[in-house]
Parts: C-alpha cells; structure tokens; sequence
C-alpha cells in the first residue's frame, strides 16, 4: 500500500481511563453545529446525478479540480456521495482498503482527497474529472456507465467552507468516512426529498438551485451529527466534547457570543456546573482551558472578516471581544505572525493570484472549445 493518508475508515478504540458521562439532549450537539456553521458559511450544491452498472470504477472528481470550476478563492471543498439504491465501495488513492456502501450510505471526504468509486470485478478507473466541465454544463441530468450488470444510484455533491473557520470540526474528522441516513424517519425523509428534487430538477423553476443546495447544507450536517452520536463513549476530541453535557453547552455559548467578555466563572454559571468540573472536562476533550479556546476562536474570526470584509481593523477587533485594536493587533500576530493590515494585505494579494489563475483556465478551456 502507498500514499500517505491515515487509514480513517474505523473510529479510534475505547480510552480505558476516561470517564464517561451521559450523552446530552440532542438539541446541545445541533445548537453547536449551528453555531459554528453560521460563522465558516457552508454552501452546497449537488453536481453529479449517477446511474452506474456492475462492473464499473471511476476516479471521483476531487477538490482541488471542483473548486477550480467553482470559485476564484481559496474555500476549503468537502466532497459527499449518497447512495440511493445499489451498492458500491470506496477507497483514497493510494489505499487498497475498501470502505463498503450500500443504499443510504452517505459518504464524506472531508478535505475532497483523490478517491476512487466502483462495483463490481476490478477494472480500470475512468477519470471523471476530464468531463467535469460537462457535467456542470448539463446540469443534474443523469450520467450513465459500466457494464450493464447490478445499478448503482447515487447523487454527488459538495460543500465550500470557510478554510480557517472550518478546522475547528474538519480537522477532528477521518479523511474518509460513511454514515448511513436511512436508519430513522428523518433520514429516509431527507434522502427522498433529495432523490425527488433531483429526479425533477428543472433549471428554470424559480428557487430550484437554492433548494438543492440547502438539502445538501443539511444532509451534510445530519451526517454529522450521526457521526458524533456513534463515537465510542471514551472518545476525546472536539466533536466527542460537542456530545458532552457540560463542553457542549459551553461551546454553544462560546460561539453564539464569542464577543462576550466570558470568564471561567460566568461561563461555568450558565452551562450549571463548577469551575473546575467545566476546566478539567474541557481540557479532557479540548486539550485546552476554555478562555484559551475562546482567544483563538476569536482570533480565526477576526482573520476570516479580515479577508471577507472591508471592515476597519478597529472594528474588526471589537467585534470579536476586545477592547482596543492595540490589544487585538497584539493577540494576532502572536496567532497568525503578521499583523492585522499586513495579514489583510498579503491574503488580498493571494486571492488576486488565484483569481487570475481561475481566469486564465477559463479562457484556455473556451479557446480549446470554440476554436478561436
């Protein structure tokens, strides 16, 4: 086996000296969720509507060639793959370890690593990602291949993020990893509201891509949802402390008011448990006091309204907790090396580059298409 990718098909063992604690209402693990994806604003949309035939094996389309097509910019991609009828399997390049799919599994590939689809006897995998500028243009019609045997169905999408924001949960989660959504009513409901939108996609409906891409934002955070609620019960980790009573009532409160002047004490008041219960389950799971959490938080807010906002550093540091842009442009450079200005101007000068980048593959592509 080659590459260097972590195998993160299984979640980590059971921590023997870890104490568990029961699981909070499921209300707590969705309000943080929600938290946190209202600040790395998540954009979906579905761009691959499937109909393959056993045998069949394809190189799905990364996100590094997706985000190409899609924005100028430097968002983070995640790539996701429902199953709706069929079954199938999928691998990263590189790792011959074969993760098993059956209808209503949903699979994720959090950072859109190159990974590999199929069904059936081994054969050789077509590269769909040479076809990518068709797929797009034809919009969610459906794509057939493979050799006529056993149908696979599946729908293919993605979701752009925020790339400093986002580490908070993507950097907790496997490279690759399946859930299955059809195990409860919500579930079954999400995937045929789904399967139908995309059966019946009509480009010239009023509203239709702003539907599809608002199921894709919430199957995503369904899916992970399910994934924190399958953890082991020893788990560490920030999303295990999302599923803990006490750190996930405090990560709620400290992303819904990250500007608050929070100390451990007030903090502590409104989750209803002590100072020292609240520090030590939160350096357990966070590896971290919550104050600390707290700073870097609001240091990757005031770096993502810094390149996203023609705010004033000033203004910036306010809004994100301090009291005077001395204090902010301190606490930055100890976290980013740069200055508040300095970090605006050369994230500008970046996203300029790409821009420029994206443009000139657009241009070659429509030379090569129309011949002039």
């Amino acid at each position: 086996m080659t590459g260097t990718h972590s195998a993160a098909v299984y979640l980590p063992a059971r921590s023997t000296d870890f104490a568990e604690s029961p699981r909070p209402p499921d209300g707590v693990c969705m309000e943080v969720l929600s938290e946190v994806f209202k600040a790395v604003q998540l954009n979906g949309a579905l761009f691959y509507n499937a109909e393959f035939s056993a045998p069949w094996c394809a190189h799905s389309v990364d996100a590094q060639t997706v985000n190409s097509h899609i924005s100028p910019h430097s968002q983070h991609v995640i790539i996701f793959h429902l199953l709706t009828q069929g079954r199938g399997y999928a691998n990263l390049e590189g790792d011959e370890r074969q993760l098993p799919l059956n209808a209503g599994d949903i699979l994720i590939v959090p950072s859109g690593d190159p990974h590999i689809l199929g069904n059936g006897p081994p054969i050789k995998a077509v590269d769909r990602s040479q076809v990518l500028d068709q797929v797009l243009s034809q919009g969610l019609k459906v794509s057939r291949m493979g050799g006529g045997g056993e149908l696979t169905r599946f729908v293919c999408g993605y979701l752009s993020c925020d790339p400093q924001l986002s580490r908070v949960f993507l950097g907790a989660l496997p490279p690759i990893f399946k859930v299955s959504i059809r195990d409860d009513p919500s579930g079954e409901w999400l995937e045929r509201s789904i399967r139908y939108s995309v059966d019946n996609v009509d480009a010239s409906r009023p509203g239709c891509g702003a539907v599809l891409a608002k199921l894709s934002e919430v199957l995503f955070v369904e899916t992970l949802r399910r994934y924190i609620e399958n953890l082991p019960s020893g788990q560490t980790g920030w999303l295990a402390g999302v599923r803990d009573p006490e750190v996930g009532k405090a990560l709620a409160l400290l992303h819904r008011q990250p500007a608050h002047p929070w100390t451990i004490a007030s903090l502590a008041k409104e989750v209803g448990t002590s100072r020292t219960v609240l520090a030590e389950r939160f350096r357990r799971y966070i590896s971290d006091s919550p104050i600390a959490y707290l700073t870097r938080w609001r240091l990757q807010l005031g770096a993502q309204m810094l390149t996203s906002t023609s705010s004033g550093v000033a203004s910036i540091g306010a809004e994100v907790g301090y009291e005077s842009e001395a204090s902010f442009n301190r606490a930055f450079k100890r976290e980013f090396g740069l200055p508040p200005a300095q970090f605006r101007s050369r994230s500008r000068t970046v996203r300029r580059k790409g821009s420029s980048r994206v443009l000139a593959k657009v241009v070659v592509r429509r030379h090569e298409t129309t011949g002039a």
